[in-house]
């Protein structure tokens, strides 16, 4: 059986929200993982990590506000998560592999994302991060160029979302995938930065983690990407009592319920653009997105939502 290269892209209820619980969730995603690859596949391995890099960054901040000095960048935050979360995976799933008698060596890439400057997306923040603020600290962001945001309690910091245009580690990425290893890439949508002639500056933002995936699927030229989520199979008219389960749709379709505003901008919509992108690039490809717990079953198409 030849092997089919599938970006395999876990979210949030893969991986916990806290350390005790990313352990827990982690031990349970990689049998998933270790099932997709004794079914031919060839993994590469991105994931979310909002909860993870929310607690680093308040974490970091609440150390520099009792200590007087320096809060920690965006870009450093991002770049922790990605180590601690890819850690897990590599150590849990290297063991969950040799248990079945599968030796293939697993490596996490700290992985930056060129972002373009003029992106709409950085007048249009949606991410929220962080503890939450005073009015005197969210006054005191906002004076220092920062966006704010109120919430229960208080006041958030928001960041921009903009759209992955590059992947500076995609050479070490494919090397590795070229070696036979199963790559962890692109975590939290990657680092975001701003290419400049002589060097790369990070950017306050965080990059659509499915965006990423799909760009990754696209520069890995992947058959498959597979976005895992809470949800079995994307619906239309999601909160409505006349749901409409998604099976296989094409491309074109998908584009105009895109269009047609079918699905939540922090949810199923960076899921199904990524997927549009992504098989739109070149022929027989195939996007699947799906809940962890069925990821087998839509692998053969069973269940899911595939985009063709």
């Amino acid at each position: 059986m030849s092997e089919k290269r599938v970006v395999c892209a876990l979210g949030h209820q893969a991986l916990g929200t806290d350390f005790p619980g990313q352990y827990k969730a982690v031990h349970s995603s990689v049998r998933v993982l270790a099932d997709l690859i004794e079914e031919g596949c060839q993994l590469v391995i991105t994931h979310s990590n909002a909860p993870q890099v929310g607690m680093i960054h308040t974490a970091l901040n609440e150390y520099a506000r009792n200590h007087e000095t320096y809060n920690a960048p965006m870009s450093v935050c991002s770049a922790m998560s990605q180590g601690f979360i890819g850690y897990d995976i590599q150590n849990m799933l290297r063991m969950e592999l040799i248990s079945r008698g599968i030796y293939k060596n697993v490596s996490t890439v700290i992985t930056q994302v060129i972002v373009d400057p003029y992106d709409d997306a950085f007048y249009h923040p949606i991410k929220v991060i962080g503890r939450i603020l005073t009015r005197e600290e969210a006054d005191a962001e906002e004076a220092k160029g920062n966006y704010v945001t109120q919430v229960e309690g208080g006041w958030k910091r928001i960041v921009a979302s903009p759209r992955p245009v590059d992947i500076v580690e995609i050479d070490a990425v494919n090397a590795l995938l070229g070696a036979g290893q199963i790559v962890v890439a692109g975590g939290g949508g990657g680092i975001p930065v701003l290419k400049q002639p002589h060097r790369l500056k990070s950017a306050s933002a965080i990059v659509e983690k499915d965006l990423t995936a799909g760009k990754l699927a696209d520069l890995t030229d992947a058959d498959i990407l597979m976005i895992l989520t809470s949800e079995e199979q994307v619906c239309l008219g999601y909160h409505t009592q006349s749901r409409q389960p998604l099976h296989h749709v094409s491309a074109l379709e998908a584009r105009r319920y895109i269009d047609d505003g079918e699905f939540d901008e922090n949810g199923m919509l960076p899921k199904m653009e990524a997927s549009v992108n992504f098989v739109s690039q070149k022929p027989g490809r195939r996007a699947i997105i799906t809940s962890i717990d069925h990821a087998v079953d839509a692998l053969h198409e069973e269940t899911g939502t595939i985009v063709s």
